[in-house]
């Protein structure tokens, strides 16, 4: 009998997207009135059933809408988004979301991600170039010769950094851009390509979800709670250091198997058609590092160096990382000595070999158009908050935590559902007796933890960068993820009591 083949990740999402279209015909429409701060005459716009009217922007305004949020987290520009009014939830006409809107979803999930799409098609661009210049393949026979005995020290680095990068500034998106290139150096060392994955991703989602300065997270939901984003960090820095450690010894007791026996490897089967793609050249002998290939080298790594800084310190986003990466390829076209003609062919090729992964930002940012237009999701948010009257604080922490973790799977944005959530989830804190921060952490912890399965979320685009199945990436780190939940729920409801 011919073994049942899993879906690709394409066929995963719109199998999600058409489930969520026929939930817009079961689940009732309905809508919070919306808070949004107008800076050029330094008022509020209320949004309400599709009407809008103008109240004075002061601290009178947020107290009379049951708003606790200091007026200076919307003057600073803190806030910066439309916030959910507490209390002002209604059902609205329902707005069904049928079989054309499910066909359009995907084109529109496109146009819409057209940003974080280009992002990607330019990073392609520049790995085809520098494949054309046999740059990249030198520089990995050199560092698997320098890391010779010491391949482990690559994943305990990449893990932390990416981990920090997550922790202080968001870094998620951007994490796209690594993949190309850091899985040859882990195909290299003798690991597989899930280990390169699993650095680079669950470095990323740890450092997301133990969150401490990073403003997409917990700044955005913080102040959308009306309190202070450093209440509760000394917590979230342990919990960072705990859950960052647990992550690389998983990986590090995976990458060990495999490298003793690659028939381990959870991937296995696609062991040859994996290192056809990011393996590299097999004749060593011609991969002499020169001077010129050392400074094309030094071009493409000053690249991501300059996207960081760029979107850490000088609020870059996704015009300005795909703007460095395309003067990068012209660079390394320049130093390399490359004619136009092959120049164009390469990038283009290049740009190609991600199309796939184009496709499945495109498709996941679909589902959520779906249930903005179906208008369920203020619906979703609305019941799930009630579920938790009369509970205990301990119950009600950890409940709220599984909450978010079923939240997340409609609304993956970290930003959007922070300014969704917030101003309703933070005021049940105050009928337990909690602080407000457990409700940041149990927003934090729940989206992080289910971020790493989330099949709306980054990890289908990762997972297609290296032409890997879900249901490989599930059987590798389940196990993870319920140690690290385990943990989280450990701390919340020591945090409450």
């Amino acid at each position: 009998m011919k073994k049942i083949k899993f879906p690709s990740a394409q066929t995963i999402l719109l199998v999600i997207a058409a489930f969520v279209a026929i939930l817009t015909w079961i689940i009732p429409s309905g809508k919070y009135d919306s808070l949004l701060y107008n800076k050029s005459d330094n008022t509020f716009i209320i949004e309400s059933k599709g009407n809008k009217t103008s109240i004075p922007a002061n601290q009178k305004s947020l107290d009379q809408l049951n708003i606790k949020i200091p007026l200076e987290n919307f003057t600073n520009g803190a806030i910066y988004k439309p916030i959910s009014i507490p209390n002002t939830y209604e059902k609205v006409e329902a707005n069904p979301q049928g079989f054309f809107e499910f066909v359009k979803s995907p084109i529109k999930g496109i146009i819409e991600a057209s940003d974080v799409i280009f992002l990607v098609l330019f990073i392609g661009g520049l790995i085809g170039i520098m494949n054309l210049t046999g740059a990249f393949d030198a520089g990995i026979v050199w560092m698997s010769d320098v890391l010779k005995g010491r391949e482990y020290i690559l994943i305990i680095l990449t893990t932390t950094l990416v981990a920090l990068g997550g922790t202080t500034f968001g870094f998620a998106e951007e994490t796209l851009a690594f993949i190309p290139i850091l899985i040859p150096v882990f195909i290299a060392a003798k690991y597989d390509a899930m280990v390169g994955i699993a650095c680079v991703f669950l470095g990323s989602s740890v450092g997301s979800m133990c969150s401490t300065t990073n403003p997409f997270a917990v700044i955005i939901a913080s102040d959308a709670a009306g309190i202070n984003w450093t209440t509760g960090l000394y917590g979230r820095v342990i919990l960072f250091c705990i859950c960052t450690t647990i992550s690389i010894l998983y990986i590090l007791r995976y990458a060990k198997k495999v490298k003793n026996d690659p028939t381990k490897s959870i991937i296995f089967d696609q062991k040859v058609e994996i290192e056809k793609l990011f393996g590299g050249k097999k004749d060593n002998t011609a991969l002499e590092l020169t001077l010129r290939l050392k400074i094309i080298i030094f071009i493409f790594t000053s690249s991501f160096i300059i996207m960081v800084i760029g979107v850490s310190m000088l609020d870059w986003w996704f015009t300005e990382m795909a703007s460095v990466f395309f003067v990068g390829a012209i660079l390394i076209g320049f130093v390399a000595k490359i004619k136009e003609n092959d120049f164009v062919n390469a990038f283009s090729k290049g740009a190609g070999e991600l199309l796939g992964v184009a496709f499945i930002i495109g498709i996941a940012r679909g589902v959520s158009i779906l249930m903005k237009d179906g208008a369920i999701s203020d619906t979703v948010l609305y019941n799930t908050s009630a579920l938790t009257e009369g509970m205990g604080k301990g119950i009600f922490v950890n409940a709220l935590f599984f909450i978010y973790n079923g939240l997340s799977f409609f609304i993956p944005s970290s930003s959007g559902m922070a300014v969704l959530s917030m101003p309703i989830m933070s005021p049940l804190a105050d009928t337990v007796g909690i602080g407000r921060e457990a409700i940041v952490n149990a927003y934090l912890y729940g989206m992080g933890i289910f971020g790493i399965i989330n099949p709306t979320g980054l990890i289908l685009a990762t997972l297609g960068i290296v032409k890997i199945g879900f249901d490989k990436w599930l059987k590798f780190v389940w196990p993870l993820v319920i140690i690290l939940a385990l943990i989280s729920m450990v701390f919340l409801t020591i945090s409450v009591y």
